[in-house]
Order: structure tokens, then C-alpha cells, then sequence
């Protein structure tokens, strides 16, 4: 078995059980409200369709409302956060725009991106350099705090579930991997 076999294998049992955690998250946790019920929603779904995109049965749903659907959720992430107080807003923005790149990347993997314009080459690398990035940067956030003294993650984070950056930093990790394979 090559390493182009096991690549789908890795992606699929990596986005399904994101999937099962955002669910679980969203199921669990109902002191989020409804922004963050819809945020859960649409992580399960972008999770969902990501397990499914290896596959050529992946593709059975129409590509056109697969397309609106993520492009409305890429739009909600940064919208999202203007509901909040002056003072929060550009934090929660800034926050946010992870979630909204995977739901572009979604949207552009779904549209069918064409990678031999130079246009659609250059959103695929952006996309995909972004992405890569914000999929590092969660990976690693709790790493200095996990070398300290124990019970001291959630306090150091902010978060009080310290493995939700690895749910964000692995899904992005995926989205950037998954859009250098639809090349």
C-alpha cells in the first residue's frame, strides 16, 4: 500500500471524527447560543463533506449547492462577529477568519477551481498557505503550556477545552491538504 492509498484513509477518519466531536460539542454545550449552535453546524458539515471528498462517491451531491452552502459559511464566520460589543469586534474577527478560510476553501474546492489560470492558482496558494499557517499556529498554541505544571492549560489558553485548537488546527490541516489535491 503507497502512501497515495493511506492519504484518503488519514483525511477520511480525521474530518469524521472531527465531525463526531463537533456534534458532541454541539450537543453538550448549550450555554453557546444560537451563533455558536450554527458555528457547530456548519463545522459538522464542512467536517462531513471533507471525510466524504476522497472518494469518488464523495461527489454525488451536486457541486452548485455544495458551492452556496460554504460560501454562506465562509460569509458568516466574519459576519458573525459584528454582533458583538465595539471593543470585542476585532478580536472575534480575527478569531473567526480561520473558520471563515475553511469554509472558502470548501467553497472553492466545490466550484471546481480551475488550477491552470493563473487566477485560480493564485487563490488555491493563498488559500492553501493560509490555511496552513492558522492549522500551525493551533497545533502548536498549547504546546508551552502543556510543558508546565499540570492544570495550568486552561488557565494559560483561555479555553476551557485546551484540545479544541487541535479539532481547528487539524481541520485546517486537512483543508489545505485537501485543496493541494484537488489540483
Amino acid at each position: 500500500m503507497s502512501i497515495v492509498d493511506v492519504v484518503p484513509w488519514m483525511l477520511t477518519a480525521l474530518c469524521a471524527a472531527a465531525a463526531v466531536h463537533a456534534v458532541r460539542q454541539g450537543v453538550l454545550t448549550r450555554s453557546s447560543g444560537w451563533r455558536g449552535r450554527v458555528d457547530r453546524f456548519l463545522h459538522t458539515a464542512m467536517a462531513l463533506a471533507m471525510a466524504t471528498m476522497p472518494w469518488a462517491w464523495g461527489h454525488l451531491l451536486p457541486a452548485v449547492p455544495q458551492t452556496a452552502f460554504f460560501a454562506a459559511g465562509a460569509l458568516w464566520f466574519p459576519a458573525s462577529a459584528f454582533g458583538r460589543s465595539p471593543a470585542s469586534r476585532l478580536a472575534d474577527l480575527a478569531r473567526r477568519l480561520p473558520h471563515a478560510a475553511d469554509m472558502a476553501a470548501m467553497a472553492w474546492m466545490h466550484l471546481g477551481h480551475s488550477i491552470q489560470t493563473k487566477g485560480g492558482a493564485l487563490v488555491t496558494g493563498v488559500l492553501t498557505l493560509y490555511l496552513l499557517a492558522c492549522a500551525l499556529r493551533s497545533l502548536t498554541r498549547d504546546m508551552p503550556a502543556l510543558r508546565g505544571a499540570s492544570g495550568t492549560v486552561g488557565v494559560s489558553t483561555g479555553t476551557p477545552a485546551p484540545y479544541e485548537h487541535f479539532w481547528h488546527g487539524s481541520m485546517a490541516l486537512g483543508a489545505g491538504i485537501m485543496l493541494l489535491m484537488h489540483c
